[in-house]
């Protein structure tokens, strides 16, 4: 008996994929993206579909920033001008306090002038009647008068642009070297006058007596503690013409000379027929002693006396 052969013309298996032996790393190109992301995605798309566009929405928040600064500046305004009545009334309340001062402040001012000039009246009548002749000499001397005479006129000013400075030998911790007259030159200026024979001397107005002091606050010059401005006039009463030409020869006359040539300080120097120099703005009486020999006014010596 004969067997049968199969027949196996119509049954073929599936071809096998090229790459099936790396199904895990198929699976993962397929998947690349987690299934949350996907979802995340999809919400967010959704919602900028259904939401307003982006530009609309910064448009929409930069019109709400400057309502809200225009709101901001309006409230200060507002409140700005409610606040003006009491701010300008407060201001005139104070104006009139430092006008009300500075009116009290000058006449206790006129009030100490005036007792000083009663307390220097009263000094001189005394020593008019203890000093005899020497009272004009003392009063002099102590310038408690005014004095007028011949004399010399000095005017001494700083440099233009003496704001500058360059640095050089008149510079040290407290002064530049600039064009600018300092305390030190104008003390050189008056001890060069005394010397060259002046009998009174006054800066700017101010009297000088034995007392005096010339000083510097920064740049500014005091004599007896009252702040000068240049141009510093310098009056000088004595023998004009003898007394200028021997300033001018004299060592102090040679340095202001030297400022002048080396630093620009502008000086100008002339003998006067007449000059008038105030009495100092304050004398006052330290020390008083008894002195011997005085006289009374009928000519008997009482053996006291003041000075």
């Amino acid at each position: 008996m004969s067997q049968q052969r199969p027949d196996r013309s119509n049954t073929r298996r599936p071809a096998a994929r090229p790459d099936a032996s790396m199904s895990l790393l198929t699976n993962v190109m397929d998947h690349s993206l987690d299934d949350g992301y996907a979802e995340a995605a999809a919400r967010r798309s959704e919602a900028g579909v259904r939401g307003l566009p982006r530009t609309l929405r910064a448009k929409l928040g930069l019109a709400a920033g400057l309502v809200l600064a225009a709101l901001v500046v309006t409230v200060g305004a507002a409140q700005a001008r409610v606040s003006a009545p009491t701010l300008a009334k407060e201001r005139e309340e104070l104006i009139h306090r430092i006008q009300k001062g500075t009116a009290e402040a000058d006449t206790q001012q006129q009030r100490v002038d005036a007792t000083r000039d009663a307390v220097d009246r009263m000094q001189r009548e005394a020593l008019k009647k203890h000093g005899g002749d020497k009272a004009e000499l003392l009063a002099l001397l102590a310038g408690s008068t005014q004095v007028t005479g011949p004399g010399v006129k000095l005017v001494v000013d700083d440099a233009k642009g003496a704001e500058s400075s360059a640095g050089g030998p008149r510079e040290s911790s407290d002064f530049s070297d600039t064009g600018r007259v300092r305390d030190r030159d104008l003390q050189r200026v008056v001890n060069g006058l005394w010397q060259s024979g002046a009998e009174a001397i006054a800066v700017n107005g101010q009297r000088l007596t034995s007392l005096s002091a010339i000083r510097a606050a920064g740049d500014a010059i005091l004599v007896d503690n009252k702040p000068l401005v240049p141009p510093y006039t310098v009056l000088a009463v004595g023998d004009g013409q003898r007394l200028s030409t021997a300033f001018q020869d004299s060592a102090d006359g040679q340095y202001l000379h030297v400022l002048q040539e080396n630093y620009g300080v502008r000086t100008k120097i002339s003998a006067e027929s007449q000059v008038t120099l105030p009495p100092a703005p304050s004398l006052t009486v330290r020390t008083a002693k008894p002195q011997a020999g005085a006289a009374k006014a009928d000519g008997a010596d009482t053996g006291k006396g003041t000075s």
